[in-house]
C-alpha cells in the first residue's frame, strides 16, 4: 500500500483523498492484487476482502457505485450501490468513490471543506456533462470548488474515432484543441485531461489540479486498453471524522 497516491493539491484541512494502485490486495492474476471492481469476473470474496482492507486502512466507509457512463450524481450512501457515475457527501467518514481502469476519476471539494464529491468520466460521460453534474451537486458557486484529476489514459494512448470529437465540439467548440490527428486514417488522439479542464472552465471551475498520468503505460494501475481482462482501482475523497 506504500505506492498508493495521495493527491497533491491545496484542499482544506479535513478533506482527505487517496488513489489506490494494484498493490495491497488478495486477488489473483489477472486481477492482482487490489482489484476493487465487482463486475470484472474476479472472485467475489476476494473483491469483498479488498474493499474491507481499503476501508480499514483509513477508517472510512466507501460508497460504491454501479457506474454506467452517465451523468447521474447521488448522495454517497455506503448502505446501497446506486447506479450513477458520481457521488457527493457532507458526512465525515463516508468516502465518495470512483472506480476506473483508463477512464478519468475526478475528485471535488468546496473551499470551506464542508462537501466533497467524486466522479467517473469516460469520454461519453465527460461529453454528456458528468463533471458539471458533480460540480452542481456541491451546491456552491463554481469558483468555490477545487478539483483534482486522477490517473487516466494519457494523450499518447487515447486513440478515438471522429465521432468522439464531434460529441464534444457540438456543445463546446473550444474542445477541438484537445484532439490531434492519429497515424491511422479516420482516427484522432484525444487528451482527456485537457477536455476535462476545458469543460470545467466553461462551467466556472478554474482551480483544477492533477493530471499528467497514463494508466496504459504505468504498470501501477489497471488498464482496460492495455489488458481488457483486468481489475479496477479507486479514487476516493472524504471528510475526516
Amino acid at each position: 500500500m506504500s505506492d498508493w497516491l495521495i493527491p497533491d493539491w491545496p484542499a482544506p484541512i479535513g478533506v482527505k483523498a487517496c488513489v489506490t494502485t494494484r498493490a495491497g490486495g488478495v486477488s489473483l492474476a489477472p486481477f492482482d492484487s487490489l482489484n476493487l471492481g465487482d463486475h470484472v469476473e474476479d472472485d467475489h470474496e476476494a473483491v469483498l476482502d479488498n474493499r474491507r482492507r481499503l476501508g480499514d486502512v483509513f477508517n472510512i466507509q466507501p460508497a460504491w457505485l454501479r457506474q454506467v457512463h452517465g451523468v447521474s450524481v447521488v448522495e454517497a450512501d455506503p448502505g446501497r450501490i446506486a447506479e450513477a457515475d458520481g457521488s457527493w457527501t457532507r458526512t465525515p467518514g463516508i468516502a465518495c468513490t470512483a472506480m476506473t481502469a483508463d477512464c478519468l476519476p475526478a475528485l471535488f471539494c468546496t473551499r470551506d471543506g464542508t462537501r466533497v464529491a467524486a466522479a467517473h468520466a469516460g469520454w461519453r460521460g465527460l461529453a454528456a456533462g458528468v463533471l458539471e453534474a458533480a460540480v452542481d451537486s456541491l451546491q456552491v458557486e463554481p469558483g468555490e470548488i477545487l478539483v483534482w484529476l486522477g490517473p487516466a489514459i494519457g494523450p499518447q494512448a487515447f486513440e478515438v474515432g471522429l465521432e468522439v470529437r464531434e460529441a464534444f465540439i457540438q456543445r463546446h467548440p473550444q474542445t477541438s484543441e484537445a484532439f490531434v490527428p492519429s497515424q491511422k486514417p479516420g482516427k484522432l488522439m484525444a487528451d482527456i485531461y485537457q477536455l476535462a479542464r476545458l469543460r470545467l472552465a466553461a462551467h466556472g471551475v478554474m482551480a483544477v489540479y492533477g493530471g499528467g498520468f497514463c494508466t496504459v503505460t504505468d504498470p501501477r494501475f489497471f488498464s482496460y486498453r492495455r489488458s481488457p481482462r483486468t481489475g479496477r482501482f479507486a479514487s476516493l475523497i472524504w471528510l475526516e471524522r
